[in-house]
């Protein structure tokens, strides 16, 4: 049996690339370790953040700091929350007033259509009556005689 290799790690950077390196003590069935390269964020090959890195101690969660950053970060969606409140209270009440005149609008356009029928039916009227009072002219050049009336059967028309 092959005793556990024992590792140990070493981070290097080569042209901006950091490279993480193991160097073991003793190999398994001939095999090398290769070195891990991981893409960073703006398309350079970064190595992982050590664990250390990754979480904060508990310690420092009692520290004064980290309390006032806590604190203001409270303030700060409290208030980001309050905000969106507020525009959603604002948008609904412009949604009511638009809607009121809207209504309104739509009356005054009834109220209009009806008035513009009253007031057409009374020029067709007026129109028609006009039409019918109104004589043809005179046959002899505008004598005072009345005009002639083929329909006229009376002792004047012929």
């Amino acid at each position: 049996m092959s005793r556990p290799s024992q590792a140990k790690l070493t981070t290097t950077e080569h042209n901006g690339v950091s490279v993480i390196q193991s160097q073991t003590t003793a190999s398994v069935a001939g095999l090398q370790r290769v070195p891990k390269l991981l893409p960073s964020a703006v398309g350079v090959l970064k190595a992982p953040p050590l664990s250390s890195e990754m979480k904060k101690p508990s310690a420092e969660k009692d520290s004064d700091e980290y309390r006032q950053r806590r604190e203001r970060n409270n303030l700060a969606v409290k208030k980001s929350r309050m905000r969106s409140k507020q525009k959603a209270m604002d948008t609904q009440q412009r949604v009511n007033e638009l809607k009121e005149e809207n209504e309104r609008l739509e009356a005054k356009i009834k109220l209009l259509s009806k008035e513009l029928s009253v007031l057409k039916d009374l020029f067709l009227e007026h129109a028609h009556n006009l039409a019918d009072n109104v004589q043809p002219p005179a046959g002899n050049g505008g004598g005072s005689s009345p005009a002639h009336n083929p329909n006229d059967t009376s002792a004047n028309g012929q």
